[in-house]
């Protein structure tokens, strides 16, 4: 049977008698041609005066259904607007007429089509819901009395003034599709102010002799079908226009009335020696600090607002995989996790699942948002805001770990950023697993709908915060939120053209997958609503990560991103014309020949058009020469350049690594650099969240050798343990461009000789993790200043201490009982390793820098040297 197993429950009234259809002899299977008898004459006059007032969108525009036997549409409510939309859209699709009788007729009314509940007449006018599902049973018994009835059931939504335009008035938002079951004048209004954003979404078809050959009684199959039919029609309405919602007041009624925050309200009174009243006033606070209250008006209304809004400062918005994401949405409860690189994330997300029929979710934001005017808005647009630093707050803890607990129990679509802030550098941040731990404790608390979260790669061509971006890499403190700056950086916006911006939804994460993974038995467990398994942990971590390598599979390669690949690779950010076309080619067919993954797109412009793109946007600025133009990235432009460079890093790490090994060497064994390629991976997979693992990432390196070898950047010597692999001498082309592909992964293996440098140099049990990465994060600043000026996230403190915490964790360091690092001849290796890579002259100045300051009393830590 295509529908779900649901478990019977008994109806809310007694059912209504059945009617046996009248039928004298078996009736003969008849196959149905669209359009096999015209509607009557009434219904076709009313819908021609129906008509101006409906634009119709099917979805699908081809509806699933089969043709070779009789189709019967099921409606969730009765009514005239409903009937007619539904036969105008289906005699637009060619199908047949739901106003036309079935063959045999076994409904007994000359109608095609039944309704799950209609209206009855209540005081004022209002309407009075009841169930009404005596066409259902009809059918039914009519295919068990005759066995070759075989007529197929259509579930069809119709939903009135779901999809905004931009032409649509305030007024209309009053009247869009709600959950309310509304009556015939308001109906009317609908139809009038909304009536051209009609959607009709046909559901696949399902054959009623399915459901009758279960051998169950009659009345409890029309009950089940009913319910069943119920069910789908109430997803199919959460999934377009989202839950039917609560108050903000009694969702935090909820949240104070249960256990976990009842019993942390009891344990603070205790311990702050305050009455529970007082207490229970902090948390009440607490809640309603936290609870979004979203209204579907002001969303609806948002979306006029921010259409105008993207139309003028962008070219465009790519969406890329959203079918993927329709296909696994309904019947979960999704966690969308996008990158976080700009204010705008959260509003492009929102918008754009809002006008592709998805419900928008419920967005965790700072705090430091909820400013006046602002904030009341962003809060009904279903943000809810949070403490950035809640350690140490039980209390707030328990109301906001409820809180979470209610929205995912209610099966609340959810949005968060687990890098915990915007990424100023381009790279995807180290992953924070505070939200990800709510979530999975609020799912095994009430598994009621499984859980999956989508990761969202969002790509942008330029930042609107660039500016304030460049401050903050140069030195400058971080600008705290207020509405003042708001009113001047909108008004800023508004003069500038920020190109395209590319959304893409990667790879989802089913959190049942993780858990039979990490716990098998998780179901059989006692649900604790503050239990910490051992295996909690580990779950989270592993979520975090993924969710981090799935987005960075669904990278959108644009125009800039290229350009700043090329481009930035030289000393003085700038390549002779020919030259970079012949790198860009060079990109794109790396990114062709060696997919990163099938999510990943690329930019179908070629290389001359990548160019004239760049110019338009202002990125590169064309320098004429009689000899050849020029093409320069200058000043502020070079260092904000390295932020979209970096969005792709990833996908070029594998050609990086061995045009790298080639660098200071002409030729290196094939083994060699697949040993050094193996050695090295942990570290880059860690910084850029690569998905392989070790021999999966080394047969890549074997792949992009073949490559290189086909493209004449390598030459193959000889046939012994693989081989040996040369480069061409001098200046050719070939080394120019192993040397641009080489320059995006060199600074990162730079920063890793540093800390091996320095740790090898002082010996082992001389230094602490921290003071190792203030010194790093120094001697980084003075290579940048000694040699071309370095990316800011060359000398990132976070980036040295990642590299530390992973070094701990493959043991290759380890940390004393007096907080020193200690180590062995192990990280010796990797010092003669790194001599294969480096240049002498960066080597000898690296160990100079580091000798220098294993002198010097400004390592101990302490003392001006070590501010940041």
């Amino acid at each position: 049977m295509l529908l779900p197993r649901l478990p019977p429950r008994p109806p809310p009234c007694p059912p209504r008698p059945l009617r046996r259809p009248e039928q004298s002899s078996p009736v003969d299977p008849v196959l149905p041609v669209p359009g096999y008898l015209r509607p009557p004459w009434w219904a076709r006059l009313a819908g021609a005066i129906l008509k101006p007032w409906i634009e119709l969108t099917r979805d699908p525009e081809v509806p699933p259904i089969q043709l070779d036997r009789p189709v019967c549409y099921v409606l969730e409510h009765y009514g005239l607007s409903n009937m007619l939309i539904l036969d105008r859209a289906c005699r637009e699709a060619g199908l047949p007429s739901p106003l036309a009788p079935l063959p045999g007729d076994p409904l007994g009314r000359s109608r095609a089509y039944v309704a799950l509940s209609r209206r009855r007449k209540g005081s004022l006018g209002r309407p009075a819901h009841r169930s009404h599902s005596g066409a259902l049973a009809r059918l039914l018994m009519a295919h068990r009395l005759n066995p070759q009835q075989d007529v197929q059931l259509v579930p069809v939504s119709i939903l009135v003034g779901r999809t905004p335009e931009r032409q649509s008035g305030w007024f209309s938002v009053l009247f869009s599709e709600n959950w309310a079951l509304v009556g015939r004048f308001r109906r009317l209004l609908a139809i009038l102010l909304n009536g051209r954003d009609t959607l009709v979404r046909f559901s696949p078809g399902f054959p009623v002799r399915e459901i009758v050959n279960e051998d169950i009684p009659h009345e409890r199959t029309v009950r089940k079908a009913s319910r069943v039919l119920r069910v789908h029609f109430r997803r199919v309405r959460e999934a377009i226009i989202g839950p039917d919602l609560s108050t903000r007041r009694l969702l935090v009624d909820r949240v104070l009335g249960a256990e976990p925050v009842r019993r942390a309200i009891a344990d603070t009174a205790r311990r702050e020696g305050s009455t529970p009243t007082e207490v229970w006033s902090k948390a009440y606070r607490y809640a309603w600090e936290i609870a979004a209250d979203y209204s579907h008006p002001v969303v609806r209304s948002l979306s006029f607002v921010l259409t105008a809004f993207w139309n003028r400062i962008y070219d465009g918005v790519q969406v890329h995989h959203l079918d993927k994401l329709k296909d696994v949405a309904p019947g979960h409860e999704v966690i969308y996790v996008p990158s976080h690189r700009s204010h705008m994330d959260y509003l492009l997300l929102s918008y754009l699942l809002y006008r592709n029929g998805i419900v928008p979710p419920h967005i965790v934001a700072g705090i430091n948002l909820n400013l006046p005017l602002i904030g009341p808005i962003l809060r009904r647009g279903g943000a809810f805001f949070i403490r950035r630093s809640i350690k140490g707050n039980a209390l707030y803890t328990a109301v906001l770990g409820e809180y979470v607990a209610q929205l995912v129990g209610e099966g609340f679509s959810i949005e968060y950023f687990i890098e915990g802030g915007r990424s100023r550098t381009g790279r995807l941040l180290q992953p924070k697993g505070g939200m990800i731990a709510m979530t999975l404790r609020a799912f095994l608390r009430a598994p009621r709908r499984p859980v999956v979260f989508q990761p969202v790669y969002i790509g942008y061509e330029k930042l609107i915060e660039g500016d304030s971006y460049l401050d903050e890499l140069t030195g400058r403190p971080k600008q705290k939120e207020n509405i003042g700056a708001l009113a001047v950086a909108a008004l800023g916006t508004l003069r500038r053209r920020y190109g395209q911006v590319a959304v893409s939804f990667g790879e989802p994460i089913h959190l049942e997958d993780v858990l039979a993974r990490h716990a098998p038995g998780w179901r059989d467990e006692t649900a604790d609503p503050e239990g910490r398994p051992l295996w909690f942990g580990e779950a989270v971590d592993e979520v975090a990560l993924r969710i981090q390598e799935n987005i960075n599979r669904a990278a959108d390669v644009n125009p800039i991103n290229l350009l700043a690949l090329a481009v930035l690779s030289t000393p003085k950010h700038a390549m002779d014309e020919a030259d970079l076309l012949a790198q860009l080619a060079l990109s794109k067919k790396l990114l062709a020949a060696l997919p990163y993954s099938d999510r990943v797109t690329v930019t179908p412009y070629s290389p001359a058009e990548i160019v004239a793109y760049g110019e338009a946007m202002g990125v590169l600025r064309r320098i004429q020469h009689p000899l050849g133009d020029v093409l320069a990235m200058e000043g502020d432009t070079a260092v904000l350049q390295s932020y979209f460079r970096n969005n792709v890093l990833h996908l070029f790490a594998a050609p990086a690594w061995i045009a790298l090994c080639f660098q200071n060497n002409r030729r290196i064994s094939r083994a060699g650099v697949l040993r050094l390629g193996r050695t090295i991976y942990p570290f880059i997979k860690a910084e850029l969240f690569l998905p392989w693992t070790a021999e999966e990432f080394a047969a890549r390196l074997d792949a992009t050798i073949n490559l290189f070898v086909a493209e004449g950047l390598l030459a193959l010597t000889s046939e012994d343990e693989g081989g040996f692999l040369t480069r061409g001498p001098g200046q050719t082309d070939e080394v120019f461009r192993l040397r641009a592909v080489a320059y995006s992964l060199q600074q990162a293996f730079e920063r890793y000789f540093i800390a091996i440098a320095s740790l090898v140099r002082r010996g082992p049990r001389t230094i602490s993790a921290s003071e190792l990465e203030s010194f790093c994060q120094l001697a980084a600043q003075r290579l940048s200043l000694l040699y071309a000026p370095a990316a800011p996230e060359f000398f990132d403190k976070s980036l040295f201490r990642g590299f530390i915490a992973r070094l701990r964790d493959m043991k290759l360091v380890w940390l004393c009982a007096d907080g020193k690092l200690d180590f062995d001849e192990t990280l010796m290796a990797w010092d003669k390793d790194a001599k294969i890579v480096l240049g002498r002259e960066l080597r000898h100045t690296i160990q100079h820098i580091t000798s220098d300051a294993s002198a010097s009393p400004r390592t101990t830590g302490e003392g001006p040297a070590f501010k940041g």
